[in-house]
């Protein structure tokens, strides 16, 4: 199992209790295992659902038990929020809904659960007096790069009703910051992948077809361009922005600072798996074509200024090196949260 195994914190000085959104999920858990690393009391807040599953977090190691709080709930709900994130100094909001093809299917949820919800939190923070909160973006919002890399003064354009909602989440957060004091910070990630990624996305799809031995990949568009970081490079971006006093009321792109296609990722991982199959296009997961974004690369130096961030699995290197271990982590994983190979995720 890849799960880093988490260190006890033994000072006995007060811990600095941190609140977490989106806690369950494929970020999220690995924030949250950063955070505990680095030694603070986490409230862990998981999406509630009637079979009592908490996604990822269910799979931790049972230790340091002590230092860690999972509440089930949603970000919804203003009253929940007000009440739960009470007694904690720092806010690190992670929950979304993120998948681009659903939003098609269902904009309003899109709305109501990135950009409300997003409200609910910051009002919590708010009104508890929270010392330090921040906030997730994505860079869908920018759209298809004007130019590249792309640094945070590029125009906003949203392309897919998920980008529009993350757009309107942004806004509220700064304006959180200019009508209220809000000590909130938006930190905006491009394309993490990496172990206990769902299926829907790109890679993970890839990986399991090979890992299912399919002589033919089914496929979106090969041709769009990303900036891929690995999971443990963007939980300690997130980990570095929480611990500082700076960037307040200000937004900051992170990503590993190379352009890679869908087409060439396709050839890396075929490499690392030793199989060679044919690649056909799946319809179903192709974008209308106005709203495909074609390209995306982040200049995240103003992150590094900022915050001391840099990527550990930056440039082609970095990336091969995440793709081995993403596959090996799929590969010894396939059977948990429902990895299959003969369907398409949404």
């Amino acid at each position: 199992m890849w799960f880093v195994r988490l260190m006890v914190y033994e000072e006995e000085e007060t811990l600095v209790k941190v609140f977490v959104t989106g806690a369950e999920g494929f970020v999220g858990s690995h924030v949250v295992q950063e955070l505990l690393t680095r030694g603070y009391e986490v409230t862990a807040l998981s999406q509630y659902n009637s079979f009592n599953t908490r996604g990822w977090l269910d799979l931790f190691p049972s230790e340091p038990t002590e230092r860690i709080t999972v509440l089930s709930g949603d970000i919804r709900d203003p009253g929940f929020m007000r009440e739960t994130v009470g007694g904690h100094r720092k806010v690190l909001h992670l929950a979304a809904l993120i998948a681009i093809p659903y939003s098609y299917a269902a904009p309003a949820s899109y709305l109501e659960t990135n950009a409300l919800g997003t409200l609910n939190v910051l009002e919590a923070c708010k009104v508890n007096g929270v010392e330090r909160v921040i906030h997730t973006s994505t860079s869908e919002v920018y759209g298809t790069a004007q130019y590249v890399p792309i640094d945070e003064n590029h125009p906003l354009v949203g392309q897919s009703p998920y980008s529009a909602s993350k757009i309107a989440a942004d806004q509220v957060a700064f304006s959180y910051w200019s009508s209220f004091g809000l000590p909130v910070t938006t930190i905006r990630p491009f394309n993490t992948y990496g172990p206990r990624q769902s299926q829907r996305a790109f890679i993970p799809s890839l990986m399991v077809q090979l890992l299912a031995c399919k002589p033919e990949l089914k496929l979106g568009s090969l041709a769009p361009t990303r900036d891929l970081t690995f999971v443990k490079d963007t939980a300690r971006g997130f980990a570095d922005a929480l611990e500082s006093d700076k960037g307040v009321g200000e937004t900051f792109n992170m990503g590993s600072g190379f352009e890679v296609s869908m087409g060439e990722v396709v050839e890396m991982v075929c490499e690392i798996s030793g199989q060679n199959p044919t690649v056909s296009l799946d319809h179903d997961r192709i974008r209308p074509a106005a709203s495909e974004v074609e390209r995306l690369w982040s200049d995240s130096s103003k992150m590094a200024e900022t915050f001391g961030w840099k990527p550990e699995f930056g440039g082609k290197d970095g990336l091969h090196r995440g793709l081995e271990v993403t596959y090996a982590w799929l590969k010894d994983n396939q059977k948990l949260s429902g990895y299959d190979s003969s369907r398409y995720v949404v």
